[in-house]
């Protein structure tokens, strides 16, 4: 069967292959300049701690250089995958997050560090499942609010049925705890289904169920209330060598960097002062080295991207792709608040919680999961560019 009748028969939410690739990608560019600026970053971050734990000032260096090489092996392969093969797969892929999910809460499966068990470990490196499994859930809705956009519009079964898939994976979160992950997917899913077009008052209610949740969680979390009032008076003498000393020496780093930095290389920060300096924490060590002009450069760049995704999923939704475009959406969505929530936490905006920062802080599975996202956006990008220009079917008002 050719493409152009594969095409036809599946009907007009897919475009047909790409005959004719833009030799000049702007999401293309974007992403590998992240990654020169995450990789050169990192590697300051780390030399002195991996120079101490595995003798070679490089190590960590020469391991996220594998996982970037991955990631555009991930990215080239995954932009050959016509859109119509992830839609097909979303059911499998959804019930593949939850299995990911459910086995890292396997005692001996799962890797529990520091109280949490987020990871499983492959040798190679440790897998983050709420990483993947993010994507493989924005995948599943988009997929599922395009079957049922008129049903999501206009009655509550078509609201509730996609919190309820979320709502799924937020309680295996919660067991691990990675409230970080809850976070964004609760966002992520919010948001496409709000540009589905769901009613506003809908979200009302739910968003007071939500608050409720968060209040039962510090009540039952002594450390959730701990960490708030720390990030609130951080200087504070019980909270400044406790709970509120990362954020402290976040602070001094950027402090340090006052316009232009101190150069690169030349972080005090990274020698042990501020813990997670190549992870969580790589915002203020390049704060620190390349100043504040340096931290304006990275952040117009993530939100470059961020921009362009919403702009790749409003073009595929005015050519009547209403997968490609609540998929585009959703992906951008995640860039945008795992984004916002790790500038939040290093600028001492919103409370300590461990969030990589996409492209910049160490970690495999995050940088590699981050490229098939990006190739997902400029895969999204081609087919649009080849579908012919359709009415978009009528948004109804989110009132």
């Amino acid at each position: 069967m050719t493409t152009r009748s594969a095409g036809a028969r599946l009907g007009p939410r897919f475009a047909p292959q790409v005959e004719n690739a833009l030799p000049i990608n702007g999401l293309l560019l974007i992403t590998l300049l992240l990654l020169a600026v995450g990789l050169m970053m990192m590697t300051s971050a780390s030399i002195e701690i991996a120079s101490t734990q595995y003798h070679d000032p490089l190590y960590l260096f020469k391991r996220q250089l594998i996982f970037s090489v991955a990631g555009l092996v991930i990215l080239l392969t995954t932009i050959n995958i016509p859109m119509r093969y992830w839609y097909s797969a979303s059911g499998l892929l959804l019930l593949l997050a939850y299995g990911l999910l459910v086995l890292v809460l396997i005692p001996g499966v799962g890797k529990v560090v520091n109280g949490s068990a987020r990871w499983i470990d492959l040798g190679l490196f440790n897998l983050q499942p709420s990483e993947p499994g993010k994507l493989f859930l924005v995948l599943y809705l988009a997929a599922f609010l395009e079957r049922h956009h008129d049903e999501v519009r206009e009655r509550w079964s078509g609201f509730i049925k996609p919190l309820l898939v979320i709502g799924a994976a937020v309680v295996l979160l919660q067991r691990e705890p990675d409230h970080g992950a809850i976070v964004i997917l609760l966002t992520t899913a919010f948001s496409m289904v709000f540009l589905a077009g769901a009613k506003l008052h809908r979200f009302l209610l739910v968003l007071a169920v939500c608050i409720a949740g968060v209040v039962v969680l510090a009540i039952k979390y002594p450390y959730v209330i701990e960490r708030f009032t720390s990030f609130m008076n951080p200087w504070a003498d019980e909270y400044v060598y406790g709970s509120g000393y990362q954020l402290t020496q976040a602070l001094i780093a950027f402090g340090r960097g006052e316009w232009f930095g101190v150069g690169l290389g030349n972080s005090i920060q990274k020698l042990y002062f501020l813990p997670e300096a190549h992870t969580d924490f790589v915002l203020a060590i390049l704060a620190e080295e390349l100043g504040l002009v340096g931290v304006s450069v990275l952040l117009g760049l993530l939100a470059l991207l961020v921009y362009r995704g919403l702009t790749i999923g409003k073009e595929a939704e005015q050519r009547g792709l209403f997968f490609q475009a609540h998929c585009a959406y959703g992906i951008s969505v995640v860039f945008a608040s795992q984004i916002l929530i790790n500038v939040g936490v290093n600028t001492g905006l919103l409370p300590t919680k461990g969030l990589t920062l996409p492209f910049i802080s160490y970690g495999g599975a995050s940088l590699m999961v981050s490229c098939m996202m990006v190739a997902l956006l400029i895969r999204i990008q081609f087919e649009t560019a080849s579908a012919p220009v359709r009415p978009a079917a009528p948004r109804a008002r989110n009132s």
